[in-house]
Order: C-alpha cells, then structure tokens, then sequence
C-alpha cells in the first residue's frame, strides 16, 4: 500500500501538524535575517546589527506572544531608530504570526505617505514577504492603505487617527499607533481609545505605541509612559562598574562651551569621566547593560521604554553638546532651525516632553520689572535688533505691538498703541467713524504705522522690518488694506491653536463662495498659537537677562498691557466620551489683545527667518546697526509702493554673505518670493 492512498496516514499527519503549538516569534532573530539597510538610508549599511542597537533586543522581546505584556509605549528622542522597531514588528509578524494588523499615523495623509515610500518598498525588497503580499494594481487585497496576504491569512491596514471610518475597518490582534503624540481627537471622539477597542476581542492582543514627546501635560506617549512599567536603560560606568542611566544632567552641567567635542558624561557615583568611546562597550548586555522598571509590577500588563539619543550610534556626544549651546545661544543647529528651538531640543534630542503649567508669572512681577529696567517705552534697546509689529483686528479699533528681537531669542515689547474713531482727528475733514477696518481712516493710520519710525539708542531712525495683521476675523477687509503694501512689509497671519500644528505655515489655498480663488494665499500664514503661547509664559519666568529667551518690557506699557499679555491658562477638559484633552482658556471679562499681538509679532520674526541666524549674523547685523544707516537699494515693487519717508531708516545688510540677505530689504523680497 502506497502512502498516497493511505487515507489513515493522510489524516495522523494533517492532524500532527494542526495540534503542534505555532513556531515561536522572534522578532530579533527575524530581523536579522530580513532586515537589510541601504547606505542611501543610514551610515551603517548591511544586514540588521544587535551590536549597533543592543537596547532594542529587550523591546522586541517585549513585543512577543512570549511577554504577557498587552500594551508596549516607546517614548524615545529622533534618531534612534524607533522607525525601525515599529518596521520589524509588522513585516516580522506578517511573516511569523500572521493576522489582521492595523497600523494608524496621525492623518490619512500620513498613512498614504507612509505606505507609498515606506511599507510597499519594504514589503517589495524583503524575501519572505515579497511572494505573500504581490503587487497587483486589481487586486482587491492591494490598495494604498489595504494590503492582504495571498493566501488570506492577515492583512496590513494603514489608517490616520483623524479618520473614524479607518479605525474602525478591521479587528487587529496586532497594532502600532505611530507618532502618537500628534494625534488629535476626531470627530467620533478619541482616537487612541477608538483604536484600542479594536483589538479588544483578543486576549493576545499586542499594541505598540511609540512617539517622541511633545507639550506636556497632555502629551499622550509621556501619558501612556507614565501609566506603564517606566523601564530605562542602565549601563555601568567603565571605570567602577556602577549600573545607572544616562541621564542629560551629567553632561549638561559639565559641557565647554568653547569645546563642545569633549562633552562626556560624569559617573553620578565615582564622578569620572564616561567619553563617546566608552558607549559601545556600555551599552553591550554583555557587560552588564540592562533595562531597569521603575515599576516592574506593571509590567505585566503594560511595558513602558525610553530612549534617546544618548545610547545611539546615529547620533554624536559632540552634536548633542552643539545643539544645547546653540539653544542656549540662539544659533541655527542642524537639529534646531524649526522655530520653537528649546522644545524642539527637549523633545527631538532629550525624548522628554516640553513642560508646561499653563500658568504665567502674576503680571504685578513683569510689570515691576518694566518699571524697574531701564527701556524707555518708544526708544530700541541696543539687544533689538530685528523690529516687528503685530496687529490685532477688533470690531471697534485695531490694536498694534512693537517688539523687538535679538541674539538668544531674546524678545522685548518697545511700544503698544490703538487705532480706533480716533484716527485722522488731526487731518482736514475728520469725521468719527467706528474705527473697524474696513474705514478709510484706520487702513491710512495703519499705513503710517508701519512706515512709522521709531529712535534707538545709537540716535537711529528705524521702522519694523515686518509687520503681522490678524486675518483670523474680518478677512476680506484685512487683505483689502494689506495688498496696498509690498509682502517685505506686511503678511497676515492667524493663529491655529492644534499643539501638532507646525509653528509657521502658508495657508493653502482657499476659495469664496463662488469658487473663487482667493489671492491673499500667498501673504497669508498660519502660526501654532499653543505652542508659542507655552514657549512665552516659560519665557516669562526666566529672571537671568543674559538667559535664552528672556522677556523684557519697556516701562509704561501700562497694567492692562501686562494683565492681557498673562491673561490665558492651560487647563484640561474633557470631551463627550470623558477623554481628557488641554486647551487655552480666556477667564470671561478678561481681555487678551496683547498676547495675541506677541504671537503675532512673533510669527512675523519667524518669516523674517531669525531663529535661522547664527551668532555671527547677529554680530555683524549689531555692528552696522550702531553705525550710521545708509539708503537701501530697493526693487521696483517696493518703489511702486513706497512713500516719501526717509530711507536712512530702511535696514540694509552691510555684510550679504552673513546676514542671509534677511535685513537687506531688496533681499529679503526676492528671498520670499522663492515660495
């Protein structure tokens, strides 16, 4: 008798290998069998190298059927390879453990990107997997956001958190929640909870959360953290062996800032010095590196890690001490050219979250030190090297702000006024109107305004070298006043209070009711009010003039000045499914005018592109500030445009090469007309 006709054999074998337990998962060792990089893609190219990233073998443990773990939040710095870790969990479980796998980003936008530029090459170039998931542009198991295995034993599904319909499309046993701190509530309510319930049919489920922080409080990777087990990695000092995190402060308080190559960390126990040279061999499991809970009995449940950039082989002790002075100066690290670069250090380079109370300094303490200081209200200071204006739009007046900025971020409000049924009183015919807008006589004050001339204190004339109008209320009358002025001079702008926002954007095109194109859309941005909101009020409480970011004051600004300017809170609230979200609140009654105005001003400096400068280009702009100014040489849009006022006031740029043509002001339009 044959074995193919053994009908009794046939049926002990399909039965043998249906009752054998699955194959184990190990994602490690997968990785280092699929996982091959590009040298387009990373400075160590080759097959995947446990030496390079010994501190992701324990994560990837965590992520196995193995760990009882149901919930695995990675909140680590940039440059780590976080990428990587969320890659190797879902290819290594579509080709071990396969199932229904969701994978969500912040926005559908994202997740498309996502698929397109990172998950179909990947699926493309790894062997195990490129047979089970063919590209066939029919096939109704392949879409952009929709990839099914052939033999349909489990699928990828890319969806954004901002899409409830996508959330809800399959029951994963796996998922990643990517970028986590981005995400924001939708429609339907919260996402992270929306995506979470999916898998809740699976007893075995695994969730991946991983993000690098944001503001915190309400950050949601720093929350999902703080609720999980809160492991670090401890490596032991290579001189007495003592087992202890890398922890910022045992670098930071040490660095020469005149030699940022030889940062080193300090041993917090025997104080000698641990060099860039000691950190493969630290890191090494082998000589006693491990992960360290904070609190292991919720490990079984929850496994929390972090990470940053301290442990990585990507990134340099020496750039890491660079980017912090350049933080502290002002300057333009490679890391820190996005506005807002104190919390971008924090959280791209730290991994932590950028702490805010959401409560300012009592406004009686910043008013005395106005009082106290020695700035004149109406006159530069010699650390105002860059003037802008902004300018709020009420119903019954418009409102202005003059302030200054210079080197390390340094900011200082010089002088504040209102345009209201007051303006023209003084010209021939005056007769009072409402002060909105859209009136003749307030669009004639705020052209004077802004070819205003205000003295320094080298004996200067000088005007704002960009002004900031809010076209937030009261657009179309706004852009009415503000296409009279070349866009050097003026630019809208309104405020867009999403913590994720990016801190300055141009808005995208926008139509009227009659499908119209609107035209301000080139001279029209967005600027993330949150953020600056938070980064002012730290700002606020910093007394050292000499540190990165300190606030100044004119005196006589006035007491409502200094009332509206800490007028806001953040405070948490919560929406309709009891999820707790944060939010700026205005106490009723209360004005917040000259908060905004600093935002706005603000938003204006970073068009002029400051937080790009070195501190080179502020020396050499403060050097031909203190000298006698010189005419300018403008374009022919800015001669159409420019009235008879005394040119001696336009800044020009006595060294092009340095100061990046952003003072020059014939530069500067050319430069952004680039966009």
């Amino acid at each position: 008798m044959t074995r193919l006709s053994n009908a009794q054999r046939l049926g002990l074998e399909v039965l043998f290998e249906q009752t054998q337990p699955p194959p184990p998962v190990d994602y490690l060792k997968w990785a280092k069998q699929n996982i091959v990089f590009s040298d387009r893609i990373t400075q160590f190219p080759g097959p995947y190298n446990e030496a390079l990233f010994p501190f992701f073998s324990e994560i990837l443990k965590s992520l196995t059927p193995d760990d009882p773990c149901r919930m695995v939040t990675i909140s680590k710095s940039a440059q780590v390879g976080g990428t990587v870790l969320a890659n190797i969990f879902t290819l290594g479980t579509m080709d071990m453990d396969p199932c229904d796998f969701l994978y969500v980003h912040p926005t559908e936008e994202n997740a498309s990107r996502w698929s397109k530029q990172k998950l179909m090459p990947l699926l493309r170039e790894t062997t195990s997997l490129a047979a089970l998931f063919p590209e066939k542009s029919r096939d109704g198991g392949n879409s952009i956001h929709y990839k099914e295995r052939a033999d349909g034993r489990g699928a990828i599904q890319a969806a954004g958190a901002n899409s409830p319909s996508g959330l809800s499309m399959i029951s994963p046993r796996k998922q990643v929640q990517d970028d986590l701190s981005k995400w924001q509530n939708n429609e339907a309510g919260d996402p992270e909870s929306q995506a979470e319930s999916r898998s809740k049919a699976f007893i075995a489920a695994k969730i991946l959360k991983i993000s690098t922080p944001l503001i915190a409080p309400g950050c949601r990777i720093s929350s999902n953290f703080e609720r999980g087990s809160q492991e670090y990695y401890h490596v032991p000092c290579p001189h007495c062996r003592h087992l202890h995190p890398l922890e910022w402060e045992h670098m930071r308080d040490h660095i020469d800032a005149d030699h940022p190559e030889r940062a080193c960390f300090y041993c917090p126990k025997c104080g000698s010095e641990i060099r860039e040279h000691h950190r493969a061999w630290m890191v090494d499991p082998a000589n006693g590196a491990k992960w360290v809970a904070k609190y292991p009995e919720r490990a079984r449940y929850h496994r929390s890690f972090h990470i940053w950039v301290a442990y990585s082989p990507l990134e340099s002790w020496e750039a890491l001490a660079r980017a912090y002075l350049n933080v502290q100066s002002g300057g333009p690290d490679d890391k820190t050219k996005k506005s807002g670069a104190e919390q971008v250090f924090y959280n791209d380079w730290l991994g932590a979250p950028f702490e805010v109370d959401g409560e300012s300094v009592d406004w009686e303490i910043l008013r005395d030190r106005a009082e106290l200081g020695d700035i004149k209200r109406g006159v530069i200071p010699p650390r105002a090297l860059i003037l802008t204006i902004g300018i709020d739009v009420q119903g019954d007046r418009v409102e202005w702000q003059l302030v200054g900025h210079g080197k390390k971020h340094y900011r200082v409000v010089i002088d504040r006024g209102i345009i209201d049924e007051s303006a023209g009183r003084h010209l021939p015919g005056f007769v009072a109107h409402s002060g909105h807008i859209s009136e003749q006589q307030v669009q004639a004050a705020l052209s004077n305004l802004i070819r205003r001339e205000w003295p320094d204190c080298w004996g200067n004339k000088r005007r704002a070298d960009l002004s900031a109008i809010d076209g937030n209320a009261y657009t179309e009358d706004v852009w009415e006043w503000a296409r009279k002025h070349p866009i050097s001079d003026v630019i809208m702008v309104r405020g867009d209070n999403r913590e994720t926002a990016s801190n300055l954007t141009q808005v995208k095109k926008e139509k009227d009711k009659r499908g119209r194109t609107l035209k301000y859309q080139r001279r029209f941005f967005n600027f993330n009010a949150s953020v600056l909101k938070a980064s002012l009020y730290r700002s606020f409480k910093k007394e050292d003039p000499e540190q990165a970011g300190y606030v100044d004051f004119a005196s006589g600004l006035g007491d409502d000045f200094f009332q509206q300017i800490t007028s806001e809170r953040r405070v948490q609230r919560k929406n309709r499914a009891g999820h707790p979200f944060y939010e700026w609140e205005l106490p009723s009654g209360v004005r917040n005018e000259a908060l905004d105005m600093m935002n706005q001003a603000q938003a204006a400096a970073f068009r002029i592109g400051i937080n790009r400068w070195t501190e080179d280009e502020w020396d050499a702009l403060r050097e031909r500030l203190s000298q006698e100014p010189k005419p300018a040489q403008m374009d022919l849009e800015d001669l159409m445009h420019q009235p008879q006022v005394n040119e001696a006031s336009v800044p020009i740029a006595a060294n092009q090469s340095m100061i990046d043509a952003a003072i020059a002001r014939a530069k500067q339009r050319a430069a952004r007309r680039g966009i």
